[in-house]
């Protein structure tokens, strides 16, 4: 076995990988970009090296340092995590020339999968079911035309490499046709740097359904069951479980014995995952399945059929990867109950997903799961920073139950348990799903998030007694001082008259203003005026409350909601109000990715003043009216919502 691996990968899935192997006894090496330099995965690892800039064409991606650190540690091998380099055949075979073990598949074996077309006309060859449609590769627009009549419309144009939804398009009348072949091939050649496509027939009620396989080097394939993981929004999975609802013996037995087969025809070593299209418009049919695409490396997803097969795959991947064969034979592989995985982002669901940032100012996962077992995957910690460079995942919330319901009770109780402030994140939209009425009963396609958006994102108001909550804590009434005076250390107590108070909070766009009193006895009345109007509620200091206090901000958690609020500093309120259009702020966190104008340039409004970039989403700020620059923001800065981008010199 190894005595020391370097992990090139960042955030969750270094972790992931590092517990495995220190428990194993291996040591570990992490990289980590100038983003990175105090991440959780550098702070776990024996030894860290540092790669590199924050952009990952800078950093994790670069090859030749990843290589050059590992040989200055001494490590034996690389495990490459997922993304980044995890499927780059380029990158194995640097690595095997360094002298280094790769932990994961053949080159290959990657090569094999990589591009869409080429591994359908494969896996046809290995009598593995395949979507109707043609994978050849003629790209002339009237020979694809042509094949698109012949299989019938609805059908899907895809990029053949790549995934993510990249270069994707439905096409439902040939009139369509040839305007969506030409922009999925725009967005195919922008994202992969190859436009071919293929054409398929779209599946009407589709289900995504994978399944996990193992092979080593000695020859042998398993199987370890399947995964559903048609909860998806725009072709990225949300909630992932194991095993897949009304799945039926006959059906598993023909889903997973297709699995081996593409796995032994292409002599494949390690972890990888078949992933399965299935028409589930007369339920789970064993002739209503065909193979979609392989993915060459540990999925994300991984944790669900750990939880209900037993087996750790990071473990067998370095057993394999030192030459050992599979620990357990297929035999050997048992199902027992049932496991869900909830991937918690940094993303605003009211704002069509929003990639977000900001510091992880609260940070708060479940302490148990009850009489559910469960587990937490992340990458931060409290403090952390979401930057705009990676993926802003959060953590991965692992439940399991002795059956689904059980299961997924305890993924909503987790999900209400959770708590995070400091950035928007998507734990409200998934509890929502998981409540959902058809994913509940199993009733799960991969349209369901679509269908039922407005229910799933809408934004909700809190309701009186939570502003008023917001209220009395921005105001610091009822809250004992610190102090030698033993009448000021009296929460809510004044010598002449009772404690009056008045403020004002902000709710995304909305202003309240509060008025709060006191009333003896640790209770408060306060009055909350706003858009929709006013409102009074009584309260007493000693409730309990679920909420947390950041720089400007109190964040309060009801269930699996969080709503913040800016506590507004009355001095530049004032400034504002009397600044009126004089004034531009950040209407999301994110980097100042271009500014196009200086101090002192005279504007006109709606000009192009500033690019402000969440998540490699660009988003361009313009001048609210005709203005001389009195400040600006600078290139490069990283600003929360509200933060100050630009003001006016006074007139």
């Amino acid at each position: 076995m190894f005595k020391k691996i370097l992990i090139a990968n960042r955030g969750e899935i270094a972790c992931r990988v590092m517990r495995t192997a220190q428990k194993m006894g291996i040591a570990c090496v992490a990289v980590y970009s100038d983003a990175d330099r105090n991440a959780l995965h550098v702070a776990m690892a024996d030894e860290a090296v540092r790669i590199g800039e924050a952009p990952v064409g800078d950093s994790y991606l670069r090859v030749d340092r990843i290589i050059e650190a590992a040989k200055k540690t001494g490590a034996e091998a690389i495990h490459p995590g997922y993304g980044f380099l995890s499927e780059n055949p380029e990158f194995v075979e640097a690595v095997e020339a360094a002298g280094l073990i790769f932990i994961g598949p053949s080159a290959k074996s990657i090569r094999a999968m990589g591009l869409k077309d080429a591994a359908k006309r494969l896996m046809e060859r290995a009598g593995v079911p395949v979507v109707p449609g043609y994978h050849g590769d003629t790209q002339a627009l009237v020979a694809l035309a042509t094949k698109a009549n012949e299989i019938g419309y609805p059908v899907l144009i895809k990029a053949r490499a790549g995934g993510g939804g990249k270069g994707m398009r439905r096409v439902d009348d040939p009139d369509q046709f040839a305007e969506a072949l030409a922009a999925a091939k725009r967005e195919a050649k922008a994202a992969f740097g190859d436009e071919a496509v293929l054409v398929e027939k779209l599946i009407e009620k589709p289900r995504h359904i994978e399944v996990q396989v193992f092979g080593d080097s000695h020859g042998n394939v398993v199987h370890l069951f399947e995964r559903d993981c048609s909860a998806q929004r725009r072709h990225q999975k949300v909630i992932e479980e194991a095993p897949a609802p009304g799945m039926s013996d006959a059906m598993r037995a023909a889903m997973t014995e297709a699995a081996v087969k593409a796995a032994k025809a292409i002599h494949y070593r390690g972890a990888g995952t078949i992933e399965f299209i299935v028409d589930a418009s007369e339920g789970l049919r064993p002739d209503r399945f065909w193979f979609m695409e392989m993915n060459t490396r540990l999925q994300v997803e991984h944790p669900v059929t750990e939880m209900v097969t037993g087996v750790d795959l990071v473990e067998w991947q370095l057993r394999v990867a030192a030459g050992e064969a599979l620990p357990l034979a297929q035999e050997e592989i048992h199902l027992r109950g049932h496991s869900f995985e909830a991937r918690i982002y940094a993303e605003d669901p009211s704002r069509d997903f929003l990639p977000a940032i900001g510091t992880l100012h609260h940070l708060r996962f479940p302490q148990g799961f009850g009489d559910a077992k469960g587990r937490v995957e992340t990458g931060v910690r409290e403090g952390d920073m979401i930057s705009p460079y990676y993926d802003p995942m959060i953590a991965k919330l692992v439940t399991w139950g002795e059956d689904r319901a059980h299961a997924l009770r305890a993924l909503k109780n987790a999900l209400a348990d959770t708590q995070i402030a400091g950035s928007i994140v998507n734990t409200s939209f998934l509890w929502r799903l998981a409540d959902n009425e058809a994913f509940k009963a199993g009733d799960v396609d991969t349209g369901l998030i679509a269908r039922d958006a407005n229910a799933l994102t809408r934004h909700h108001r809190p309701d009186t007694r939570l502003i008023a909550r917001a209220a009395l804590l921005a105001s610091g009434a009822g809250q004992a001082e610190q102090t030698d005076d033993p009448f000021d250390a009296l929460a809510g107590y004044a010598h002449f008259q009772p404690v009056s108070r008045r403020g004002k909070l902000a709710l995304g766009d909305e202003v309240l203003d509060y008025r709060l009193q006191a009333q003896g006895n640790g209770r408060y009345s306060i009055a909350i005026s706003g858009d929709e109007g006013d409102d009074i509620a009584t309260l007493r200091t000693d409730e309990p409350v679920r909420a947390a206090r950041w720089p400007g901000h109190i964040t309060l958690f009801c269930n699996a909601e969080s709503f913040t609020f800016q506590a507004i500093d009355p001095l530049e309120a004032a400034a504002d109000a009397a600044a009126g259009a004089d004034v531009l702020r950040a209407p999301m966190p994110g980097l100042v990715k271009l500014v196009k104008a200086k101090t002192g340039d005279k504007v006109t409004a709606g000009q192009p003043i500033l690019i402000l970039e969440a998540m490699k989403m660009e988003h361009t700020m313009n001048a609210p009216r005709d203005g001389e620059i009195a400040e600006i923001v600078d290139e490069g800065a990283q600003v929360s919502d509200g933060t100050l981008l630009l003001r006016f010199r006074e007139e």
